[in-house]
């Protein structure tokens, strides 16, 4: 009995040193892509630019807009962004595609009023009969 107790012991520790090797080995391979001009996330959720890298004080420099600056601990850097894969473009003389069922356009969509023509009244107007519609 005893020793079952001691090889689940030692397996827990093992798992646990396990663990530990593998984060820090995504660590190292995080910080190895880290260079100017790389986007970033950090643990906080702020998102921005890698300016500079300062690896005597583990500080990195983000530019979060443009000519807004933040310095944040090397660590505090957790993600690398990477770029969105931007959709194939659609040819300038594609038609719009228009659903069968065009009862579920508004008013704007159906192209019975000019976009930015429309008064408040009216907005409130149309937004009141599109509810009673719905009820």
């Amino acid at each position: 009995m005893s020793i079952l107790l001691f090889v689940m012991l030692g397996v827990f520790i093992f798992m646990m040193f396990r663990r530990n090797k593998k984060t820090q080995q995504q660590q190292a391979e995080l910080q190895s892509k880290f260079a100017p001009g790389v986007e970033v996330m950090t643990s906080f959720g702020l998102f921005g630019r890698i300016v500079d890298i300062d690896d005597a004080d583990n500080k990195v420099t983000l530019e979060l807009s443009p000519g807004n600056l933040a310095t944040v601990h090397r660590q505090a850097v957790t993600k690398v962004v990477e770029p969105a894969l931007e959709p194939a473009a659609e040819p300038a003389d594609a038609s719009p595609v228009v659903p069968d069922d065009a009862s579920s356009l508004t008013a704007t969509e159906a192209g019975s009023t000019a976009m930015g023509t429309e008064t408040p009244e009216e907005t409130l107007k149309r937004l009141n009969d599109e509810g009673k519609k719905d009820s």
